[in-house]
Parts: C-alpha cells; structure tokens; sequence
C-alpha cells in the first residue's frame, strides 16, 4: 500500500470510531449507562453544558454532571444526533459539529420535554484510542410539550 492510501484508510477508521463517540454519548446517557459514557471522554476533558445546567471536567467532572445534576433531572430521555460533520486537523485530533433533538420527562414532571441543541467538540486520539476532549453544548431550546404525556406501547 502507498502511504497516501494508508493515511486514507487511517482517516476513515477514524472517522468511524468518532462517529461512534458521537453515539455512545447518547446511548450512555439514555440508557444510564456510566461506564459506557464514560468511556467517550479523556481524562481531561471539558463538557461545556452550559445554562442551566453548568461546565464540569475531567472525569471527576463527567460523573458530578451525570449522577449529581443531569440523571436527577431526567426521569427518561431519547437523544438523537444528527448532521454529524468531522474534520481532522492532523492525524491524532479533529473537531465535530452536530446537531441534537432530546425528547424526555423531566422528574416530577408528567409531560414530555423536547430540546434542541448543537454540539460543538474537539477529539484527540491518544494512545491509539479516540475520545471527546471537549464538547460545547449550544442550547436552542428547552421546552415542555404541553398536554403530551410519555408512555410505553400497550403490548
């Protein structure tokens, strides 16, 4: 193989491990699955939620904003991403653009909560392994959906 062939190969392998951070966020979160979460971010890591909710890093960070502020508050959710859009700058990091819709009940709340946001993150490959070095959380908004209710299919 030439080696402009092996760094093409090398960035779409990469592209899919990233895309499958991207996932694992989602799946961690709504399936309150901490280590599965966990396992996205390095070590030292920002999470930039911002209002209301705050910023928090490293993985002491991740797990306050988890088990401390966000699970708390979200009785169930379902987040779903999209227009995933990655761009390498170098071999070892990239950044991420993406968009989020999160339909939810929020605890003590009997009507579902839909959310809008994008994520802005930066990804760093270290010791061979990719991971979110940072993810910026645009916020859209925040609302209720009056009058609709979640509920599992009868069945």
């Amino acid at each position: 193989m030439t080696d402009e062939l092996i760094a093409r190969l090398n960035r779409l392998e990469s592209r899919v491990e990233i895309e499958a951070l991207v996932s694992n966020y989602c799946h961690g979160f709504d399936k309150r699955d901490f280590d599965r979460f966990l396992s996205i971010w390095s070590e030292d890591c920002v999470w930039k939620i911002g209002p209301p909710f705050g910023d928090f890093s490293g993985h002491e960070g991740i797990h306050e904003a988890i088990h401390e502020v966000l699970w708390p508050a979200w009785a169930q959710s379902q987040h779903v991403t999209s227009n995933v859009v990655v761009e390498f700058d170098g071999e070892d990091h990239a950044t991420g653009l993406c968009d989020v819709d999160c339909m939810g009940l929020l605890t003590g709340s009997v009507e579902a909560t839909f959310v809008g946001a994008t994520y802005r993150d930066r990804f760093a490959r270290r010791g061979g392994a990719w991971k979110i070095s940072e993810r910026e959380v645009t916020i859209h908004y925040f609302n209720q959906f009056g009058g609709t209710t979640l509920s599992a299919p009868d069945g």
